[in-house]
């Protein structure tokens, strides 16, 4: 996030697109409440009326992968009515004329005709996110989980660039991560082209710090995203895996695929608290340790950087996850993974980390810090952009529209997307085995619209069949005015009924998020059977 979870509440608009909040971060949905309360303008679009979307001042349902369309055509008339903020750009950004060029194109009719939003409340939206004092973009999964996943990124920060809505408090561009630690995990290189902080393996002065630092030689090529090992198992160039706090046969996209590939591997280590579907696949399984079982920190979605506290010891044979990782590299002849604990990790990241520099652990039990923090006098950063851009000038980046890799036809008629539910968690490890939140939800379900279910023949809680070129799942039809004709939604906790199994792998071609939120899709009743 470019600002920090605080300051939403003191946003005169918010926009949320992509993000369904009430349901997969209700502490940051609070704080939107609480702007509304004192006046902010919330902002919803989303193909399906959610939670936030009935609480929203304007709400409007878009077609299935249109956000840069959409966009575009909100920059398009923020240009027509002179709403873009021209010292800002002038004294801020580059590459203007180019995006200018391109905007001018997508008119509030061509974008009517891709979006399905009436340009009507283009316009509207246009106007009170342009015209506020503070307006705050809030994004999540809806955004990226497309194979244009990073252009809609982009076209988002080209809005907040043109509108100089970045680089103040209660502004930016904010992305809600999906878990409590998922920041953390980036920033310290769980992504196959960075070092921690963000620093490129194609470097070679950042190559060769990391190798003085560790005493290895190490390589100049980025590795592989998830699916592209997933991908590369069924090649036969990737013999083994280690799966930490990972249920990919549940949570990756074309399931059966991956069931496979995790079945014909040679081996296949997995480290978890649960059983998953996963770890029941494995040749070894390490039973890691549960939040309450570890020390050390966490860095939530808005850069802020927190102690974790162990409240019990690990139990039966569950050890902490450090611990593991650095036994099984003694094992393999690694050196230097004898760290006595969390904390001296913690010091080397700060160490070879330029954004954690100023950070450790005692600042932390004293000082709320949010990264960049560069020296031990630096109060930390929580919002981006105060002054400058990390590149210099802010570059607007000139977007066409693509549609989704996979559109409906005759014989997959409808549309498919999916998401999550308030009382469940990602693949139901956790949240499922808790009796209280089983009680609330504990079945699959698909939202269908009137009129498909009626053209169907479908009702309300009857178990129906839905299928993708890749799979076949059954559940409950859930019939409802909150989703678009022609488009399913499906929640993606429940095994017996999963979603990814039906999917689709296709990536975006620079981040390699696959197209988790649309793909083409048939239902049938099941008559009796």
């Amino acid at each position: 996030m470019t600002n920090s979870v605080p300051e939403i509440e003191d946003a005169d608009c918010i926009l949320i697109i992509g993000s369904n909040t009430t349901s997969s971060h209700p502490l940051v949905a609070s704080r939107i409440m609480k702007a509304k309360e004192k006046g902010a303008k919330v902002v919803v679009i989303d193909p399906r009326k959610t939670q936030i979307a009935h609480l929203a001042d304007i709400y409007v349902s878009h077609n299935l992968g249109s956000d840069v369309a959409l966009i575009n055509g909100l920059m398009h008339i923020i240009l027509q009515e002179n709403w873009h903020n021209k010292s800002f750009i002038d004294e801020r950004t580059e590459g203007f004329e180019d995006l200018k060029k391109i905007v001018d194109e997508y008119t509030p009719e061509k974008v009517e005709k891709i979006t399905d939003v009436p340009k009507e409340k283009l316009r509207e939206i246009a106007d009170v996110y342009a015209n506020s004092e503070k307006s705050s973009i809030i994004y999540c999964m809806g955004i990226t989980q497309h194979t244009t996943g990073t252009d809609n990124v982009k076209s988002l920060a080209n809005l907040a660039m043109l509108t100089g809505q970045i680089g103040r408090p209660s502004t930016g561009v904010n992305p809600l991560r999906g878990q409590n630690n998922v920041q953390g995990s980036t920033d310290l290189a769980a992504i196959p082209n960075i070092y921690p902080g963000y620093q490129p393996v194609t470097d070679e002065a950042v190559r060769q710090k990391f190798e003085k630092a560790w005493g290895v030689s190490l390589s100049p090529n980025p590795g592989l995203t998830v699916v592209e090992m997933i991908n590369a198992v069924e090649e036969g160039k990737l013999k083994g895996l280690y799966i930490l706090g990972e249920n990919p046969i549940i949570s990756d996209p074309d399931s059966n695929h991956v069931e496979k590939a995790l079945d014909d591997i040679e081996f296949l280590v997995v480290q978890d608290i649960f059983l998953t579907e996963t770890a029941k696949k494995a040749d070894v399984v390490l039973p890691g340790s549960s939040f309450a079982e570890k020390d050390g920190t966490y860095t939530g979605t808005d850069r802020r950087v927190q102690r974790v506290r162990k409240a019990i010891e690990p139990l039966g044979d569950a050890r902490e996850d450090w611990k593991i990782l650095c036994q099984v590299a003694q094992a393999l002849g690694g050196k230097g993974f004898d760290y006595p604990s969390p904390k001296e990790v913690f010091d080397e990241i700060a160490e070879l980390t330029p954004i954690y520099h100023g950070i450790n652990y005692d600042r932390i039990e004293k000082e709320v810090i949010h990264w960049p923090c560069r020296t031990e006098d630096d109060p930390g950063s929580p919002y981006l952009h105060k002054d400058g851009f990390a590149r210099g000038k802010g570059l607007f980046t000139p977007i066409e529209y693509k549609p989704p890799a996979e559109l409906p036809d005759e014989d997959y008629p409808y549309q498919l997307t999916t998401g999550r539910l308030p009382f469940h968690y990602h693949t139901g490890t956790m949240t499922r085995v808790s009796p209280s939140l089983a009680h609330e939800i504990n079945e699959a379900f698909v939202e269908i619209h009137p009129k498909d279910a009626g053209s169907l023949g479908i009702k309300n809680d009857e178990k129906i069949q839905i299928s993708s070129r890749r799979g076949t799942v059954v559940a409950k039809a859930m019939v409802t005015n909150d989703i678009r004709e022609g488009v399913v939604f499906m929640p993606f906790h429940f095994a017996e009924a999963a979603a990814n199994r039906l999917t689709i792998a296709a990536l975006d071609p620079i981040a390699k998020i696959p197209e988790y939120k649309v793909c083409a899709v048939k239902i049938e009743k099941l008559d009796g059977r």
